[in-house]
């Protein structure tokens, strides 16, 4: 029998800067859209006019990133694959082809990559965060693992002067599917972000399922905002310290944000690559700390799935912080994410 024990994505985040913030802030506007609960807070630019054409690109963006809606692009591209290229927006292009470069730069055992965009076979096996969650047959786990690797994605080649706007993709082989989860609350918080900067906001707090995107700074003096980082091991919205950070994002995955139960073991969502399992290391949760949220959401799956060592290098690769949790209530932290980082939870300690 299973035991559904949830905790959403590090929502004590929001909570934490909104109090920290200054100016009395006016009303948050929170949608369920993406697949999860997104909440942006304006303070004293939230005019009904300026959360409409916040949310209306989120529901856009779901129409064409959802790996779970049929309707979807993603799922037209999904439907075709090994019979012929799915025509593409802008948008799923670009989103695809960030996953394919974190794909190409997260190398994990067996010639797997930590952090691949066609999982999508074994997310739907596992079921985990669906009312299908199950622990899979081994040779079902075979079966799937097959159909996943990012190579046998077909983008289009513009070296001869093909018009981009004509951009095509194709599975190579039946069965595979795209699964962009990883990746899309990051590329859509940074839309978000282009989208205040246009209309000159000033500051906003976007919450997209625990993709944390602090834009501007808390007070027109350059004040930073204060994001609460979930403790792994306790309840939502208990923290272990808190980042002082500005104009940046903050994104985690962690074995406690979707998981269940099946005979006193947890299976975690971030699946292994090459086993098929849920990644089993001495991590806890990573957070990464990146001015794209788009990479800080790639980079948090890659990172914890790659490991401490491996982990770290890739996010100082891409201009990135990071923060890691162990299981044995030790920290280690990038040196930029030490410079913004102050422990609250003393049963939890800073090694270098």
């Amino acid at each position: 029998m299973f035991t559904r024990l949830r905790v959403a994505r590090a929502v004590i985040m929001i909570l934490l800067v909104a109090a920290a913030c200054g100016t009395p802030p006016g009303e948050a506007r929170t949608e369920w859209v993406l697949g999860t609960l997104c909440r942006i807070d304006l303070f004293e630019y939230g005019t009904k006019e300026n959360y409409a054409m916040l949310f209306n690109r989120l529901f856009e963006l779901d129409r064409l990133l959802s790996a779970s809606r049929e309707d979807s692009e993603l799922a037209l591209v999904n439907r075709n694959a090994g019979v012929k290229p799915a025509p593409v927006s802008p948008e799923l292009m670009t989103a695809l082809s960030r996953a394919l470069y974190f794909a190409g730069a997260s190398p994990g055992p067996e010639g797997k990559a930590a952090f691949d965009p066609t999982v999508g076979p074994l997310v739907k096996l596992w079921g985990i965060g669906s009312s299908d969650e199950r622990v899979p047959a081994p040779e079902e786990i075979a079966s799937a693992l097959s159909l996943v690797n990012w190579r046998d994605v077909i983008l289009p080649d513009h070296s001869d002067g093909e018009n981009a706007s004509a951009e095509r993709v194709l599975l190579r082989r039946t069965g595979m599917a795209l699964d962009l989860g990883g990746i899309a609350k990051g590329y859509a918080a940074d839309e978000l972000a282009r989208l205040l900067y246009q209309k000159n906001i000033p500051r906003a707090l976007i919450d997209l399922g625990g993709n944390i995107y602090v834009y501007g700074t808390r007070t027109e003096a350059g004040a930073s905002w204060r994001v609460g980082v979930q403790n792994p091991l306790d309840s939502r919205g208990s923290y272990l310290g808190v980042l002082s950070v500005r104009n940046t994002s903050v994104v985690t995955s962690g074995v406690y944000e979707r998981f269940f139960e099946a005979a006193g073991k947890r299976y975690h969502h971030i699946l292994d690559t090459a086993s098929g399992y849920p990644v089993e290391n001495d991590l806890l949760a990573v957070t990464i700390i990146a001015h794209s949220s788009i990479d800080a959401d790639a980079l948090s799956t890659a990172a914890f799935a790659l490991g401490f060592e491996k982990g770290r290098e890739l996010v100082l690769r891409n201009n990135a912080e990071a923060l890691f949790v162990f299981k044995d209530k030790t920290i280690r932290l990038t040196a930029g994410a030490r410079a913004w980082f102050e422990l609250s939870d003393e049963s939890f300690r800073i090694v270098e």
